[in-house]
Protein backbone atom coordinates (compact mmCIF):
# COMPACT_ATOMS: atom_id res chain seq x y z
CA UNK A 1 0.00 0.00 0.00
CA UNK A 2 1.41 3.34 -0.91
CA UNK A 3 2.09 5.80 2.08
CA UNK A 4 0.75 8.94 0.20
CA UNK A 5 -1.20 9.80 3.35
CA UNK A 6 1.22 9.86 5.94
CA UNK A 7 4.00 11.56 3.34
CA UNK A 8 1.41 14.76 2.81
CA UNK A 9 0.64 14.60 6.54
CA UNK A 10 4.56 15.37 7.28
CA UNK A 11 4.95 17.77 4.80
CA UNK A 12 1.82 19.99 5.40
CA UNK A 13 1.19 19.48 9.12
CA UNK A 14 4.63 19.16 10.61
CA UNK A 15 6.74 21.10 7.65
CA UNK A 16 9.65 18.03 7.62
CA UNK A 17 12.26 18.52 4.56
CA UNK A 18 11.89 15.52 2.50
CA UNK A 19 14.91 13.71 3.73
CA UNK A 20 13.14 13.44 7.22
CA UNK A 21 10.12 12.39 6.04
CA UNK A 22 12.02 10.00 3.31
CA UNK A 23 13.38 8.52 6.66
CA UNK A 24 10.05 8.57 8.61
CA UNK A 25 7.70 6.77 6.09
CA UNK A 26 10.71 4.21 5.15
CA UNK A 27 10.77 5.78 1.95
CA UNK A 28 13.16 6.36 -0.90
CA UNK A 29 13.91 10.63 -0.76
CA UNK A 30 13.08 10.46 -4.88
CA UNK A 31 9.56 8.72 -4.02
CA UNK A 32 8.50 11.11 -1.61
CA UNK A 33 9.64 14.10 -4.24
CA UNK A 34 6.95 12.28 -6.81
CA UNK A 35 4.52 11.96 -4.46
CA UNK A 36 4.51 16.18 -3.65
CA UNK A 37 4.98 16.47 -6.94
CA UNK A 38 2.10 14.63 -8.27
CA UNK A 39 0.18 15.75 -5.31
CA UNK A 40 0.94 19.80 -7.09
CA UNK A 41 0.43 18.86 -10.69
CA UNK A 42 -3.12 17.38 -9.52
CA UNK A 43 -3.90 20.40 -8.27
CA UNK A 44 -5.61 19.55 -4.84
CA UNK A 45 -5.44 21.21 -1.38
CA UNK A 46 -4.30 20.22 2.10
CA UNK A 47 -6.54 19.11 4.12
CA UNK A 48 -8.20 16.19 1.76
CA UNK A 49 -11.73 16.04 1.99
CA UNK A 50 -13.06 13.38 4.47
CA UNK A 51 -14.29 11.19 1.80
CA UNK A 52 -11.19 10.98 -0.11
CA UNK A 53 -9.68 7.51 0.60
CA UNK A 54 -6.61 6.07 -0.62
CA UNK A 55 -7.92 4.43 -3.90
CA UNK A 56 -9.30 7.73 -5.40
CA UNK A 57 -6.24 9.67 -4.50
CA UNK A 58 -3.82 7.32 -5.82
CA UNK A 59 -6.36 7.66 -9.28
CA UNK A 60 -6.24 11.14 -8.61
CA UNK A 61 -2.22 11.23 -8.54
CA UNK A 62 -1.46 8.72 -10.83
CA UNK A 63 -4.38 8.18 -12.96
CA UNK A 64 -6.33 5.47 -14.64
CA UNK A 65 -3.87 2.34 -14.65
CA UNK A 66 -2.43 1.39 -18.57
CA UNK A 67 -2.93 -1.61 -19.74
CA UNK A 68 -0.28 -2.58 -21.87
CA UNK A 69 -0.99 -5.04 -24.59
CA UNK A 70 0.10 -8.40 -24.03
CA UNK A 71 3.12 -8.78 -26.03
CA UNK A 72 3.15 -11.79 -28.51
CA UNK A 73 4.47 -15.26 -26.55
CA UNK A 74 5.56 -18.35 -27.17
CA UNK A 75 3.13 -20.73 -27.35
CA UNK A 76 3.05 -22.33 -23.70
CA UNK A 77 2.86 -26.74 -23.91
CA UNK A 78 0.02 -28.37 -22.73
CA UNK A 79 1.12 -28.88 -19.02
CA UNK A 80 -1.41 -30.77 -18.02
CA UNK A 81 -0.86 -33.76 -20.55
CA UNK A 82 2.70 -32.93 -19.32
CA UNK A 83 1.50 -34.24 -15.71
CA UNK A 84 -0.30 -37.14 -17.49
CA UNK A 85 2.78 -38.58 -19.06
CA UNK A 86 5.12 -38.25 -16.30
CA UNK A 87 2.70 -39.89 -13.69
CA UNK A 88 1.53 -42.46 -16.30
CA UNK A 89 5.25 -44.11 -17.32
CA UNK A 90 7.91 -43.72 -14.83
CA UNK A 91 10.62 -43.35 -17.22
CA UNK A 92 9.19 -40.68 -19.25
CA UNK A 93 11.43 -36.88 -18.05
CA UNK A 94 10.98 -33.19 -18.65
CA UNK A 95 13.77 -33.19 -21.01
CA UNK A 96 12.27 -35.92 -23.26
CA UNK A 97 8.59 -33.59 -23.24
CA UNK A 98 10.54 -30.59 -24.22
CA UNK A 99 12.27 -31.96 -26.92
CA UNK A 100 8.86 -33.73 -28.39
CA UNK A 101 7.59 -29.91 -27.25
CA UNK A 102 10.41 -28.08 -29.09
CA UNK A 103 9.55 -30.43 -32.37
CA UNK A 104 5.93 -29.50 -32.54
CA UNK A 105 6.81 -25.59 -32.44
CA UNK A 106 9.85 -25.14 -34.16
CA UNK A 107 8.95 -21.37 -34.90
CA UNK A 108 8.91 -20.23 -31.48
CA UNK A 109 9.70 -22.12 -28.34
CA UNK A 110 10.48 -21.95 -24.34
CA UNK A 111 14.50 -22.69 -23.70
CA UNK A 112 14.51 -25.72 -21.28
CA UNK A 113 15.30 -24.19 -18.20
CA UNK A 114 11.86 -21.89 -19.20
CA UNK A 115 9.68 -25.01 -19.85
CA UNK A 116 10.46 -26.51 -16.53
CA UNK A 117 9.99 -23.08 -14.70
CA UNK A 118 6.64 -22.50 -16.30
CA UNK A 119 5.41 -25.93 -15.75
CA UNK A 120 6.60 -25.87 -12.04
CA UNK A 121 4.37 -22.56 -11.59
CA UNK A 122 1.79 -24.24 -13.44
CA UNK A 123 1.72 -27.22 -10.80
CA UNK A 124 1.75 -24.89 -8.08
CA UNK A 125 -1.58 -23.70 -9.10
CA UNK A 126 -2.85 -27.42 -9.25
CA UNK A 127 -1.48 -28.34 -6.24
CA UNK A 128 -3.32 -26.60 -3.36
CA UNK A 129 -3.92 -28.50 -0.37
CA UNK A 130 -7.02 -28.45 2.00
CA UNK A 131 -5.69 -27.81 5.62
CA UNK A 132 -7.42 -30.69 7.28
CA UNK A 133 -9.43 -30.08 10.74
CA UNK A 134 -8.67 -33.06 13.22
CA UNK A 135 -11.97 -33.53 15.50
CA UNK A 136 -11.43 -35.05 18.86
CA UNK A 137 -11.20 -38.81 19.28
CA UNK A 138 -12.25 -38.75 15.33
CA UNK A 139 -9.40 -40.70 13.40
CA UNK A 140 -6.75 -42.72 14.12
CA UNK A 141 -4.32 -43.13 11.04
CA UNK A 142 -2.62 -46.38 10.59
CA UNK A 143 0.55 -46.86 7.90
CA UNK A 144 3.91 -49.23 8.08
CA UNK A 145 6.89 -47.18 8.29
CA UNK A 146 9.60 -47.53 4.94
CA UNK A 147 12.69 -48.53 7.72
CA UNK A 148 12.95 -51.77 8.97
CA UNK A 149 15.09 -53.25 11.84
CA UNK A 150 16.99 -56.20 11.81
CA UNK A 151 16.61 -58.80 14.51
CA UNK A 152 19.59 -61.16 14.68
CA UNK A 153 18.89 -65.26 15.26
CA UNK A 154 21.30 -65.61 18.59
CA UNK A 155 22.29 -69.28 17.01
CA UNK A 156 23.32 -68.49 13.42
CA UNK A 157 23.79 -64.69 13.84
CA UNK A 158 21.48 -64.01 10.57
CA UNK A 159 19.57 -60.69 10.61
CA UNK A 160 16.11 -60.97 9.87
CA UNK A 161 14.59 -57.34 8.96
CA UNK A 162 11.65 -56.51 11.05
CA UNK A 163 8.55 -54.23 9.99
CA UNK A 164 7.47 -50.90 12.50
CA UNK A 165 4.17 -50.56 12.76
CA UNK A 166 2.84 -46.88 13.09
CA UNK A 167 -0.56 -45.23 14.31
CA UNK A 168 -1.13 -41.69 15.12
CA UNK A 169 -4.19 -39.93 16.30
CA UNK A 170 -5.28 -36.98 14.11
CA UNK A 171 -6.06 -34.17 16.63
CA UNK A 172 -3.03 -34.98 19.09
CA UNK A 173 -0.61 -36.62 16.73
CA UNK A 174 -0.44 -39.32 19.78
CA UNK A 175 1.78 -41.85 18.46
CA UNK A 176 2.25 -45.82 18.90
CA UNK A 177 4.45 -47.94 17.26
CA UNK A 178 5.60 -51.35 17.11
CA UNK A 179 8.12 -54.11 15.33
CA UNK A 180 6.41 -57.20 14.17
CA UNK A 181 8.03 -60.04 12.18
CA UNK A 182 6.38 -58.86 8.86
CA UNK A 183 3.25 -57.39 7.30
CA UNK A 184 1.14 -60.48 7.08
CA UNK A 185 -2.28 -60.07 8.02
CA UNK A 186 -2.18 -61.46 11.45
CA UNK A 187 0.28 -58.78 12.12
CA UNK A 188 -1.43 -56.33 11.05
CA UNK A 189 -4.83 -57.34 13.00
CA UNK A 190 -2.54 -57.90 16.68
CA UNK A 191 -0.68 -54.17 15.46
CA UNK A 192 -4.50 -52.79 15.91
CA UNK A 193 -5.32 -54.54 18.52
CA UNK A 194 -2.36 -53.51 20.99
CA UNK A 195 -2.79 -50.01 19.45
CA UNK A 196 -6.53 -49.40 20.38
CA UNK A 197 -5.13 -51.30 24.01
CA UNK A 198 -2.21 -48.60 24.39
CA UNK A 199 -4.52 -45.74 23.56
CA UNK A 200 -6.87 -46.91 26.14
CA UNK A 201 -9.90 -46.82 23.92
CA UNK A 202 -11.46 -46.65 20.55
CA UNK A 203 -11.86 -43.75 17.80
CA UNK A 204 -14.74 -43.08 15.62
CA UNK A 205 -12.49 -44.21 12.64
CA UNK A 206 -8.94 -45.95 10.86
CA UNK A 207 -7.62 -44.63 8.22
CA UNK A 208 -5.25 -46.81 6.58
CA UNK A 209 -3.41 -47.72 3.10
CA UNK A 210 -4.81 -49.93 0.75
CA UNK A 211 -2.53 -52.65 1.51
CA UNK A 212 -3.94 -56.60 1.11
CA UNK A 213 -4.18 -56.70 4.67
CA UNK A 214 -6.85 -53.77 4.78
CA UNK A 215 -8.61 -53.79 1.40
CA UNK A 216 -9.20 -56.92 -1.23
CA UNK A 217 -10.09 -54.40 -3.95
CA UNK A 218 -9.54 -50.71 -4.00
CA UNK A 219 -12.08 -48.14 -5.09
CA UNK A 220 -12.30 -44.06 -4.79
CA UNK A 221 -15.92 -45.10 -3.22
CA UNK A 222 -16.54 -48.29 -2.10
CA UNK A 223 -13.47 -50.08 -1.24
CA UNK A 224 -13.58 -53.68 -0.46
CA UNK A 225 -11.92 -54.63 2.61
CA UNK A 226 -10.78 -57.82 3.87
CA UNK A 227 -12.86 -59.92 5.76
CA UNK A 228 -11.05 -60.30 8.84
CA UNK A 229 -10.31 -56.51 9.00
CA UNK A 230 -14.29 -55.74 8.54
CA UNK A 231 -14.53 -58.20 11.20
CA UNK A 232 -12.17 -56.85 13.65
CA UNK A 233 -13.32 -53.42 13.25
CA UNK A 234 -16.86 -54.82 13.63
CA UNK A 235 -16.30 -56.06 17.31
CA UNK A 236 -14.47 -52.57 18.28
CA UNK A 237 -16.93 -50.27 16.86
CA UNK A 238 -15.03 -48.86 14.07
CA UNK A 239 -15.33 -47.51 10.75
CA UNK A 240 -12.84 -48.21 8.37
CA UNK A 241 -12.18 -45.32 5.44
CA UNK A 242 -8.80 -46.65 3.48
CA UNK A 243 -6.94 -43.36 1.90
CA UNK A 244 -7.17 -43.19 -1.88
CA UNK A 245 -4.78 -45.06 -4.38
CA UNK A 246 -1.67 -42.86 -4.31
CA UNK A 247 -3.15 -40.06 -1.89
CA UNK A 248 -0.61 -40.02 0.91
CA UNK A 249 -2.16 -36.15 1.90
CA UNK A 250 -5.49 -38.39 2.72
CA UNK A 251 -3.03 -39.92 5.71
CA UNK A 252 -1.04 -37.05 5.57
CA UNK A 253 -0.80 -36.97 10.03
CA UNK A 254 0.84 -41.04 9.95
CA UNK A 255 3.07 -39.92 7.29
CA UNK A 256 4.60 -37.58 9.22
CA UNK A 257 4.17 -39.49 12.29
CA UNK A 258 5.97 -42.47 10.05
CA UNK A 259 8.49 -40.25 9.55
CA UNK A 260 9.39 -38.90 13.28
CA UNK A 261 9.41 -42.63 13.97
CA UNK A 262 12.22 -43.49 11.95
CA UNK A 263 14.23 -40.63 13.08
CA UNK A 264 13.32 -41.22 16.87
CA UNK A 265 13.25 -44.69 17.32
CA UNK A 266 14.49 -46.60 13.82
CA UNK A 267 17.62 -44.29 13.62
CA UNK A 268 18.31 -44.46 17.40
CA UNK A 269 18.55 -47.91 17.53
CA UNK A 270 20.54 -48.29 14.77
CA UNK A 271 23.62 -49.29 16.87
CA UNK A 272 22.32 -51.77 18.77
CA UNK A 273 21.60 -55.31 18.18
CA UNK A 274 18.52 -57.41 19.02
CA UNK A 275 18.17 -61.13 19.46
CA UNK A 276 14.35 -61.39 19.55
CA UNK A 277 10.91 -59.04 19.03
CA UNK A 278 10.38 -58.43 22.98
CA UNK A 279 13.75 -56.87 23.53
CA UNK A 280 13.23 -54.82 20.30
CA UNK A 281 9.76 -53.95 21.34
CA UNK A 282 11.18 -52.87 24.97
CA UNK A 283 13.22 -50.87 23.61
CA UNK A 284 10.63 -48.93 21.06
CA UNK A 285 8.45 -48.56 24.19
CA UNK A 286 11.33 -46.73 25.98
CA UNK A 287 11.95 -44.16 22.59
CA UNK A 288 7.77 -44.39 21.90
CA UNK A 289 7.46 -42.59 26.19
CA UNK A 290 10.24 -40.16 24.96
CA UNK A 291 8.69 -39.65 21.76
CA UNK A 292 5.26 -38.62 22.96
CA UNK A 293 6.55 -36.48 25.99
CA UNK A 294 9.09 -34.47 23.75
CA UNK A 295 7.76 -30.91 23.43
CA UNK A 296 6.47 -29.21 20.36
CA UNK A 297 8.83 -26.48 18.55
CA UNK A 298 5.86 -24.21 17.64
CA UNK A 299 3.40 -24.54 20.06
CA UNK A 300 2.72 -25.53 24.07
CA UNK A 301 2.79 -28.93 25.20
CA UNK A 302 3.55 -32.38 23.58
CA UNK A 303 1.72 -34.75 22.01
CA UNK A 304 0.91 -36.87 25.48
CA UNK A 305 -0.19 -33.84 27.25
CA UNK A 306 -2.52 -32.87 24.17
CA UNK A 307 -3.69 -36.30 24.09
CA UNK A 308 -4.83 -36.35 27.98
CA UNK A 309 -6.47 -33.00 27.26
CA UNK A 310 -8.25 -33.26 24.07
CA UNK A 311 -8.22 -37.22 22.68
CA UNK A 312 -8.60 -39.10 25.65
CA UNK A 313 -11.72 -38.14 26.81
CA UNK A 314 -13.47 -38.44 23.33
CA UNK A 315 -12.08 -42.01 22.83
CA UNK A 316 -15.01 -44.69 23.37
CA UNK A 317 -14.56 -46.97 25.96
CA UNK A 318 -12.70 -50.69 24.80
CA UNK A 319 -15.22 -53.73 24.83
CA UNK A 320 -15.41 -56.24 27.64
CA UNK A 321 -13.64 -58.81 25.71
CA UNK A 322 -10.57 -58.35 23.17
CA UNK A 323 -10.95 -59.31 19.79
CA UNK A 324 -10.20 -63.21 18.63
CA UNK A 325 -7.62 -62.77 16.19
CA UNK A 326 -9.46 -64.60 13.42
CA UNK A 327 -8.00 -64.90 9.86
CA UNK A 328 -10.27 -65.42 6.84
CA UNK A 329 -9.65 -67.14 3.72
CA UNK A 330 -10.98 -68.89 0.44
CA UNK A 331 -10.70 -72.49 -0.50
CA UNK A 332 -11.84 -75.38 -2.75
CA UNK A 333 -13.43 -78.57 -1.45
CA UNK A 334 -11.35 -81.58 -2.26
CA UNK A 335 -13.18 -84.44 -3.65
CA UNK A 336 -12.18 -86.06 -0.48
CA UNK A 337 -14.37 -83.38 1.01
CA UNK A 338 -11.69 -82.04 2.77
CA UNK A 339 -10.24 -78.38 2.98
CA UNK A 340 -6.93 -77.66 3.86
CA UNK A 341 -5.37 -75.03 6.37
CA UNK A 342 -2.03 -74.50 7.44
CA UNK A 343 -0.53 -78.11 5.97
CA UNK A 344 -3.69 -80.19 8.10
CA UNK A 345 -6.83 -81.21 6.73
CA UNK A 346 -10.70 -80.54 7.94
CA UNK A 347 -13.76 -81.89 6.98
CA UNK A 348 -17.01 -80.74 5.29
CA UNK A 349 -20.47 -82.58 4.22
CA UNK A 350 -19.30 -84.46 1.37
CA UNK A 351 -21.90 -82.48 -0.51
CA UNK A 352 -20.06 -79.76 -1.16
CA UNK A 353 -16.95 -81.30 -3.01
CA UNK A 354 -15.68 -79.54 -5.21
CA UNK A 355 -17.34 -75.80 -4.54
CA UNK A 356 -15.93 -72.66 -3.42
CA UNK A 357 -16.23 -71.83 0.68
CA UNK A 358 -14.52 -69.35 3.30
CA UNK A 359 -12.55 -70.75 5.96
CA UNK A 360 -12.14 -68.68 9.09
CA UNK A 361 -9.02 -69.63 11.07
CA UNK A 362 -8.14 -68.66 15.12
CA UNK A 363 -5.54 -69.66 17.01
CA UNK A 364 -8.17 -72.69 18.36
CA UNK A 365 -10.60 -72.86 15.73
CA UNK A 366 -11.12 -73.46 12.11
CA UNK A 367 -14.74 -72.33 10.91
CA UNK A 368 -15.60 -73.24 7.43
CA UNK A 369 -19.14 -71.28 5.56
CA UNK A 370 -21.06 -71.86 2.72
CA UNK A 371 -22.46 -68.59 1.07
CA UNK A 372 -22.69 -67.01 4.55
CA UNK A 373 -23.54 -70.37 6.50
CA UNK A 374 -21.40 -72.12 8.55
CA UNK A 375 -21.34 -75.71 7.96
CA UNK A 376 -18.38 -77.03 9.56
CA UNK A 377 -16.48 -75.62 12.60
CA UNK A 378 -13.13 -78.05 14.15
CA UNK A 379 -10.60 -77.57 17.11
CA UNK A 380 -7.26 -76.90 15.72
CA UNK A 381 -5.12 -79.72 14.83
CA UNK A 382 -1.74 -79.48 16.70
CA UNK A 383 0.33 -81.30 14.77
CA UNK A 384 1.16 -81.01 10.58
CA UNK A 385 -0.62 -83.35 7.66
CA UNK A 386 -3.60 -84.30 10.15
CA UNK A 387 -6.98 -84.89 8.62
CA UNK A 388 -9.86 -84.15 11.48
CA UNK A 389 -12.86 -85.34 10.02
CA UNK A 390 -16.02 -85.26 11.44
CA UNK A 391 -18.39 -88.95 10.56
CA UNK A 392 -21.30 -87.31 9.73
CA UNK A 393 -19.52 -85.60 6.73
CA UNK A 394 -18.85 -88.53 5.19
CA UNK A 395 -21.41 -90.34 2.52
CA UNK A 396 -22.98 -93.56 3.90
CA UNK A 397 -21.17 -95.89 2.00
CA UNK A 398 -17.93 -94.38 3.17
CA UNK A 399 -19.27 -94.57 6.65
CA UNK A 400 -19.89 -98.40 6.02
CA UNK A 401 -16.89 -98.92 4.26
CA UNK A 402 -15.19 -97.69 7.64
CA UNK A 403 -17.03 -100.28 9.74
CA UNK A 404 -15.53 -103.24 7.78
CA UNK A 405 -13.18 -104.59 10.11
CA UNK A 406 -10.03 -107.66 8.62
CA UNK A 407 -12.59 -109.93 9.94
CA UNK A 408 -14.98 -109.25 8.07
CA UNK A 409 -13.77 -109.55 5.02
CA UNK A 410 -12.06 -112.70 5.98
CA UNK A 411 -15.46 -113.98 7.20
CA UNK A 412 -16.74 -112.81 3.39
CA UNK A 413 -14.35 -114.77 1.79
CA UNK A 414 -14.88 -117.94 3.90
CA UNK A 415 -18.23 -117.81 2.03
CA UNK A 416 -16.31 -118.94 -0.95
CA UNK A 417 -13.90 -120.99 1.07
CA UNK A 418 -11.17 -122.14 2.72
CA UNK A 419 -8.01 -121.37 0.26
CA UNK A 420 -9.66 -117.62 -0.35
CA UNK A 421 -9.97 -116.85 3.49
CA UNK A 422 -6.54 -118.47 3.60
CA UNK A 423 -5.28 -115.93 0.63
CA UNK A 424 -7.27 -112.27 2.34
CA UNK A 425 -5.24 -113.49 5.28
CA UNK A 426 -2.06 -113.63 3.79
CA UNK A 427 -2.71 -110.32 1.53
CA UNK A 428 -4.05 -108.11 5.18
CA UNK A 429 -0.67 -109.77 6.92
CA UNK A 430 1.37 -108.38 3.99
CA UNK A 431 0.83 -104.45 4.40
CA UNK A 432 2.03 -102.58 7.52
CA UNK A 433 -1.87 -101.67 7.75
CA UNK A 434 -4.62 -104.19 6.65
CA UNK A 435 -6.60 -101.26 5.45
CA UNK A 436 -4.12 -100.97 2.75
CA UNK A 437 -5.01 -104.65 1.38
CA UNK A 438 -9.29 -103.92 1.32
CA UNK A 439 -9.50 -103.17 -2.21
CA UNK A 440 -7.44 -106.29 -3.50
CA UNK A 441 -9.85 -108.32 -1.11
CA UNK A 442 -12.54 -106.25 -2.63
CA UNK A 443 -11.14 -107.31 -6.12
CA UNK A 444 -11.23 -110.65 -5.45
CA UNK A 445 -15.12 -110.92 -4.49
CA UNK A 446 -15.54 -108.87 -7.84
CA UNK A 447 -13.95 -112.20 -9.25
CA UNK A 448 -15.89 -114.50 -7.75
CA UNK A 449 -18.62 -112.72 -8.92
CA UNK A 450 -17.44 -112.87 -12.72
CA UNK A 451 -16.01 -116.42 -12.85
CA UNK A 452 -17.98 -118.25 -9.97
CA UNK A 453 -17.36 -119.57 -6.24
CA UNK A 454 -15.75 -122.53 -7.55
CA UNK A 455 -13.46 -121.14 -9.74
CA UNK A 456 -12.19 -118.73 -7.65
CA UNK A 457 -11.41 -121.32 -4.82
CA UNK A 458 -9.36 -123.25 -7.05
CA UNK A 459 -7.66 -120.34 -8.41
CA UNK A 460 -6.73 -119.15 -4.74
CA UNK A 461 -5.45 -123.05 -3.92
CA UNK A 462 -3.03 -122.56 -6.97
CA UNK A 463 -2.15 -118.89 -6.13
CA UNK A 464 -1.09 -120.24 -2.36
CA UNK A 465 0.55 -122.81 -3.99
CA UNK A 466 2.93 -121.31 -5.97
CA UNK A 467 3.71 -118.51 -3.76
CA UNK A 468 1.74 -115.28 -5.45
CA UNK A 469 -0.27 -113.96 -2.95
CA UNK A 470 -2.33 -111.09 -4.48
CA UNK A 471 -4.92 -110.17 -7.02
CA UNK A 472 -3.68 -109.83 -10.18
CA UNK A 473 -2.14 -112.95 -9.95
CA UNK A 474 -5.53 -114.84 -9.17
CA UNK A 475 -6.75 -112.87 -11.92
CA UNK A 476 -4.56 -114.29 -14.58
CA UNK A 477 -4.45 -117.32 -13.31
CA UNK A 478 -8.50 -117.34 -13.69
CA UNK A 479 -8.10 -115.71 -17.33
CA UNK A 480 -6.03 -118.18 -18.80
CA UNK A 481 -8.26 -121.27 -16.96
CA UNK A 482 -4.90 -122.43 -15.02
CA UNK A 483 -7.66 -123.12 -12.14
CA UNK A 484 -8.92 -126.32 -14.55
CA UNK A 485 -5.53 -127.74 -14.44
CA UNK A 486 -4.09 -129.83 -12.09
CA UNK A 487 -2.02 -128.64 -9.52
CA UNK A 488 1.76 -129.81 -9.84
CA UNK A 489 2.83 -131.99 -7.22
CA UNK A 490 5.96 -131.11 -5.21
CA UNK A 491 9.08 -132.45 -6.17
CA UNK A 492 11.11 -135.29 -4.38
CA UNK A 493 14.01 -133.22 -2.66
CA UNK A 494 17.34 -134.22 -4.58
CA UNK A 495 19.06 -136.27 -2.70
CA UNK A 496 23.71 -136.48 -3.99
CA UNK A 497 25.21 -139.33 -5.09
CA UNK A 498 26.97 -141.69 -2.76
CA UNK A 499 30.59 -141.11 -2.63
CA UNK A 500 33.51 -141.98 0.38
CA UNK A 501 34.32 -139.04 0.68
CA UNK A 502 30.90 -137.05 1.24
CA UNK A 503 30.47 -137.49 5.48
CA UNK A 504 26.70 -137.38 5.35
CA UNK A 505 24.14 -135.88 7.34
CA UNK A 506 24.56 -138.14 10.51
CA UNK A 507 28.48 -136.95 10.51
CA UNK A 508 27.20 -133.33 12.08
CA UNK A 509 24.67 -135.02 14.29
Amino acid sequence: MRKIHEVLRLHFDLKLPQRQIARAAQLSQSTVHDYLRRFEAAKLKWPLPEDCDEAQLEARLFGPERIEPPAPSRPLPDFAAVRHELTSNRHTTLQLLWEEYRDAHPEGHYSYPSFCRHYEEWRGRQDLVMRQQHRAGEKLFIDWAGATIPVYDPATGQARPASLFVAALGASSYTYAEATESQELTNWIGAHIRALEFLGGVPELVVPDNAKTAVNKPCRYEPDLNPTYQEMAMHYGIGVVPARVRKPRDKAKVEAAVQVAQRWIVAALRHRRFFSLPDLNGAIAELLEKLNRRPFRKREGCRGSVFEEVDRPALRPLPAQRYDQSVWSKAVVNIDYHVQVDHSFYSVPYTLARQGVEVRTTPSTVEIFHRGTRVASHLRARKPNTAVTVAEHRPKSHREHLQWPPSRLIDWARKTGVFTAQLFQQILDGYPHPEMGYRSCLGLLRLGEKYGPRRLEAACERALVSGAASYKSVKSILLHALDTQPLPESPEPLRGAGHDNIRGAEYYQ
